[in-house]
């Protein structure tokens, strides 16, 4: 099955790119790989909360947000390569996470990013990982993803 008809079969479909807040474009490829720049969890061109995880929102609310970070940075990345089914697997994912000081389920957060890539790409979207706590992150979103993936 393609990672296209895996993503319409739950649900989904991928969004516009965003439009981006600096001056960098969404994503890059370098050869058989493609990094985008780091994708916020924007809907419609909204963040749909705002704050930090831990004070501000749950760890349940930051897994669905980073689902949604993760699926705006595979559209910038089949933007780049040439569709969804382009995509022959996930290499890297890097999630930032807003964090209460004392909050510590960043990996936990993380996993809504993961889980989506798998569910998308099956054993192909495995991937190394780094789930990173911040002070904050532009326009005060409580997450935000970057990926590296690989074309064949």
């Amino acid at each position: 099955m393609t990672a296209s008809a895996r993503l319409a079969e739950l649900g989904l479909a991928l969004p516009a790119v965003a439009t981006p807040v600096g001056a960098y474009v969404p994503a890059q490829r370098q050869g058989a790989l493609i990094t985008t720049s780091g994708q916020l969890p924007l809907v419609a061109g909204a963040l749909p909360h705002t704050g930090k995880l831990g004070a501000d929102l749950t760890t349940e609310q930051g897994q669905d947000l980073a689902r949604t970070a993760a699926l705006n940075a595979l559209a910038a990345a089949a933007s780049v390569a040439g569709g969804l089914d382009a995509i022959t697997g996930v290499s890297r994912v890097c999630v930032f996470v807003a964090s209460d000081p004392g909050f510590t389920a960043q990996a936990a957060v993380a996993n809504g990013a993961s889980e989506l890539l798998g569910a998308v790409f099956g054993e192909a979207g495995r991937h190394v990982r780094s789930a990173v706590g911040v002070a904050v992150l532009p326009l005060d979103a409580p997450v935000e993803v970057e990926l590296t993936v690989t074309l064949a």
